[in-house]
C-alpha cells in the first residue's frame, strides 16, 4: 500500500505541492488568527463537580462575584481613615470607564476590615470589568490598566499596583506568545544550522524544516476550526509549537536519510521515492498514529485544560504525518539527486544510517560495534540501568499535589507581589476564602449551629454571611493554610463532612475546593487513560511488528523512562533544588495536570524513536533471521539519527525550560530529562541488552495472532534475503 501510494505521488507530485502551497497561503492567514480566539481563563474544574455547580448557583442568585482586578493601594504617610487618602483613591477609581468597569468594591463603600491591611496604611479595590468571556474582559483590562494608576495618586502620595485574576490571565498569555516567538526564533536558526552539519547540504537540511513549518501553520488552522465547535486552551499553542517543530524534523530527517539511502540502491528515482515511501514512510504512519493515540487520551478527562491540549496535540500530529507522507515524498521527487545540492563541504557522504546496505560495511560502523558490546553483557547493562532509573524515579513516590497560584509568574511581576502583599498583610484569603453556599427554608438557629461547627474545624479563621437572597444565603469561610495546600483541601473535605442545616443543603466552592474535585477527577479517569494508551500501543506496534513480546517491552521500558522523568521533576519543581539556576519559586507541590501532560507527550515521543528503531531491526531480522545481527544493525541504522532528533528537539524544547511561568518551565525541563533518559541510556543500551536476553522470544506470536498479523499487519514486502556478518554473536 505505502509503495504504491509512493509511486502515485511520484507521477503527481506537481499537482501535490501546488495544493500545499494553496494550503500554506491560507494557513498563513487564516490559521494564524487562531491567537485571538483561544480561551485563557482555563477552567480546570470538572463541569458538574460540586465546586462548579456551587460557582454556577452564586452566579445566578448573586451574579458574578470575581475579583477581575485587585488595585493594591498604599500610603506612606496616611491611613484609610485620612480623608485625603479617600479622595484620592476615590477619584482614580471614578475617573474609569463606565463601560469598562461593571462594579467596584472598596473598603470605604463596604466597610468591610478585610480590605484593609494590618498597618492601616494599605488597602485595595475590587474590579469586576465589562466583557461575556474571558477574552472580552482581557481586552477590558488591556483598555484600562495604564489608568489604574494615574498622576493624581502620585501627587498625593498613594502608590498603586495592579494584580487579580484577569491581570495574572494576561501577564501568562503574554508569557506564552513570547515563548513561541522566542522558541521560533532561536530554535530554527541553531536547528538550521545543525541539521546542515547532520547532512552536509542546504536543500537536505531545509527539508525536515520546511515540515515543521507546515506542520505549525496546518495545526494552527485546525485549531481555529476547533474554537468554532468548543473551547481551546491558549496553552494549546506551546505543545502545537513543541510537537509542530519537533515530530515535523523527526519525520523529516527520517524520510530524507532513507531517501539519501535508497538513492545509492535504486536504478530511478521513483523507485527510491517509492522505497522510502513503503519503509520510512510507513514508520512514520505507525509512529504518528502511536503519538496521536497518546493525546488522544488527553480527552477523556473533563478539564478543559487536557482536553484542549488533546486537541492541538492530535491536530498537529495529523498534520505532521501528512505533510510527511505527501508533502515530503513529492518535494524529494522533484529534487531527486538534487537532494545533495548546495553542499557546505565538497565531499558529502551519506549520513552513517545512509551507508550502503552491505552486512561489512555496516559491521564496522560505530553503533554496531556499540550494540554488539552491550550484547555481551546484558545482563549487567539492564540490571544497572533498571536500578539507575528507579533511583531516578524515587522522589515521585512522595509527590504532593497542588494547585498554581501567582508564585507561578517571575519574582519580579507586579502582579506576584501583589498576590504575595495580601497574603502577608490582610486578613487571611481576604480575595479567596472557602464558600458555602447554602439553599433552602433552614432557619436562624440551624444557621447559627452550622457557622458555629465550621468555625471548630481547626484551621478556620472564622465564618460569615456574605449575601442573602431569598432561600440561599452565601457564607465565607477564611482558613489559615495557603488555598493550594493539602491542608485546605483537608479543610474543604471536614466542611463537606458536616451534616447540612436542617431541610437545607449544602454545596462548598471556592479554589481550594475546585482543586479538591480536580484531584478527584483526575484520579478516577487515569486508570482508562492508562488502559487506553498501554491497549493501543500494544495493538498498534503488534500490526506493525507481529510480536507480542516487543510490545509489552515497549510499554515497560517507557513506564521506566516516565517513572525516571517524574522523579527528576520532584526533586526539581517539589523540593527545589537547582530553583536558583532555572529561576523558579518552588510550591512544595506539583500540579496535577503537569505529569498526566507530560505522560501523554512524552509517552507518544518515547514511542517515536521506539517505533523508529524496531522497524529497522524488524527489516533486518526478516532479512537475516539472527536476532543479533538485526539489533546491532537496526542500531547503527538509527543510533546517530535518533540521537540527532532528541538534540534538535531539546533544542526546540530549550527555549521553554527558560520560561518565566513555572509551569511552562516544569514541561520544558521534564521533557529534556525524558529525551537524554529516552534517546540515550533506554535506546541505546537497554533496548539492545533486552533483546538479546529475550533472543528469538522477542517476535514470538501464538498461532492465531500469527493469522491475524499476516491478514492485517502494516508490512512492505522485505529487499532480498541478507548474509549474516561474520562473527555474530550467537
Amino acid at each position: 500500500m505505502f509503495e504504491a501510494w509512493g509511486h502515485a505521488l511520484f507521477r503527481r507530485r506537481r499537482l501535490a505541492l501546488v495544493v500545499t502551497l494553496l494550503f500554506v497561503a491560507f494557513a498563513a492567514v487564516w490559521g494564524t488568527g487562531v491567537f485571538g480566539k483561544l480561551s485563557s481563563g482555563d477552567n480546570f474544574t470538572p463541569p458538574s463537580s460540586p465546586s462548579q455547580r456551587e460557582a454556577n448557583a452564586a452566579d445566578q442568585a448573586f451574579g458574578r462575584n470575581d475579583a477581575d482586578v485587585v488595585v493594591l493601594y498604599r500610603s506612606a504617610t496616611m491611613t484609610v481613615t485620612d480623608p485625603a487618602y479617600r479622595q484620592a483613591v476615590t477619584a482614580a477609581l471614578a475617573s474609569l470607564p463606565r463601560a469598562d468597569v461593571a462594579a467596584v468594591t472598596t473598603y470605604w463603600s463596604a466597610g468591610s476590615p478585610r480590605l484593609v491591611s494590618t498597618d492601616r496604611h494599605s488597602t485595595y479595590a475590587v474590579l469586576q470589568l465589562t466583557g461575556a468571556d474571558d477574552a472580552a474582559r482581557h481586552k477590558t483590562y488591556d483598555a484600562i490598566k495604564n489608568d489604574l494608576a494615574p498622576a493624581s495618586l502620585g501627587a498625593a502620595g498613594v502608590t498603586a499596583r495592579a494584580g487579580g485574576n484577569v491581570a495574572m490571565e494576561v501577564a501568562v498569555n503574554n508569557e506564552v506568545s513570547a515563548n513561541i516567538a522566542k522558541a521560533e526564533g532561536f530554535s530554527m536558526p541553531v536547528l538550521l544550522i545543525l541539521l546542515l552539519v547532520i547532512f552536509g547540504s542546504l536543500v537536505a537540511a531545509s527539508l525536515p524544516l520546511a515540515i515543521g513549518g507546515i506542520a505549525i501553520l496546518g495545526s494552527f488552522t485546525v485549531l481555529r476550526l476547533l474554537t468554532m465547535a468548543t473551547t481551546v486552551s491558549v496553552y494549546s499553542l506551546n505543545i502545537t509549537t513543541i510537537l509542530g517543530v519537533g515530530l515535523g524534523i523527526d519525520y523529516g530527517l527520517f524520510m530524507v536519510t532513507r531517501f539519501r539511502e535508497e538513492l545509492h540502491r535504486q536504478p530511478t528515482v521513483e523507485q527510491a521515492v517509492a522505497r522510502t515511501v513503503a519503509t520510512a514512510g510507513r514508520t512514520v504512519a505507525v509512529s504518528g498514529v502511536t503519538v496521536a493515540v497518546a493525546l488522544t487520551s488527553l480527552m477523556l478527562f473533563p478539564v478543559d485544560f487536557l482536553r484542549s491540549m488533546g486537541f492541538g496535540g492530535v491536530a498537529t500530529v495529523a498534520v505532521d504525518v501528512l505533510a510527511a507522507l505527501i508533502v515530503l515524498p513529492a518535494l524529494l521527487a522533484v529534487l531527486g539527486h538534487r537532494v545533495n545540492a548546495l553542499r557546505i563541504r565538497r565531499s558529502v557522504p551519506p549520513p552513517e544510517a545512509a551507508r550502503s546496505a552491505e552486512p561489512a560495511d555496516e559491521a564496522s560502523g560505530a553503533w554496531y560495534r556499540l550494540a554488539r558490546s552491550v550484547m555481551r553483557r546484558p545482563l549487567v547493562y539492564v540490571s544497572v540501568i533498571t536500578i539507575a532509573l528507579l533511583a531516578l524515579g524515587a522522589p515521585f513516590l512522595r509527590i504532593s499535589w497542588g494547585g498554581t497560584d501567582a508564585r507561578t509568574l517571575p519574582a519580579a511581576s507586579t502582579i506576584r507581589q501583589v498576590s504575595q502583599t495580601l497574603d502577608s498583610q490582610f486578613p487571611v484569603n481576604s480575595t479567596d476564602p472557602i464558600e458555602a453556599l447554602i439553599t433552602g427554608p433552614g432557619g436562624s438557629a440551624a444557621l447559627t449551629s452550622y457557622l458555629h461547627r465550621i468555625d471548630a474545624i481547626p484551621g478556620v479563621t472564622g465564618a460569615q454571611v456574605t449575601g442573602v437572597k431569598g432561600d440561599v444565603t452565601r457564607v465565607d469561610v477564611g482558613y489559615t493554610p495557603a488555598p493550594v495546600s493539602s491542608a485546605a483541601r483537608h479543610i474543604v473535605t471536614q466542611i463537606r463532612a458536616l451534616a447540612p442545616p436542617a431541610g437545607a443543603a449544602v454545596l462548598v466552592g471556592g479554589s481550594a475546593a475546585g482543586l479538591v474535585d480536580e484531584l478527584a477527577s483526575l484520579g478516577s479517569v487515569l486508570p482508562w487513560m492508562a488502559l487506553l494508551v498501554c491497549l493501543a500501543t500494544f495493538v498498534l506496534l503488534f500490526l506493525a511488528f507481529g510480536s507480542v513480546v516487543l510490545p509489552v517491552k515497549a510499554i515497560a521500558m517507557n513506564v521506566l523512562s516516565l517513572g525516571a522523568t517524574f522523579g527528576v521533576v520532584v526533586w526539581i519543581f517539589q523540593w527545589g533544588h537547582l530553583s536558583g539556576l532555572l529561576r523558579f519559586t518552588a510550591t512544595g507541590s506539583i500540579d496535577p495536570t503537569m505529569p498526566i501532560l507530560m505522560a501523554a507527550v512524552i509517552f507518544g515521543l518515547s514511542m517515536d524513536y521506539e517505533v523508529f528503531l524496531l522497524s529497522r531491526i524488524r527489516e533486518r531480522y526478516d532479512q537475516t533471521g539472527d536476532n543479533t545481527v538485526a539489533v546491532a544493525a537496526g542500531l547503527q541504522r538509527t543510533g546517530g539519527v535518533i540521537t540527532s532528533l532528541a538534540l534538535l528537539l531539546i533544542i526546540v524544547v530549550g527555549a521553554f525550560s527558560a520560561s518565566g511561568i513555572t509551569f511552562i518551565k516544569l514541561l520544558g525541563v521534564g521533557m529534556i530529562v525524558a529525551l537524554l533518559v529516552d534517546a540515550t541510556v533506554v535506546r541505546v543500551l537497554l533496548v539492545p541488552a533486552t533483546m538479546r536476553l529475550l533472543g528469538r522470544a522477542n517476535w514470538w506470536t501464538p498461532r492465531p495472532l500469527r493469522r491475524l498479523y499476516a491478514r492485517y499487519g502494516f508490512k512492505e514486502d522485505s529487499p532480498a534475503p541478507l548474509p549474516v556478518p561474520a562473527g555474530s554473536v550467537s
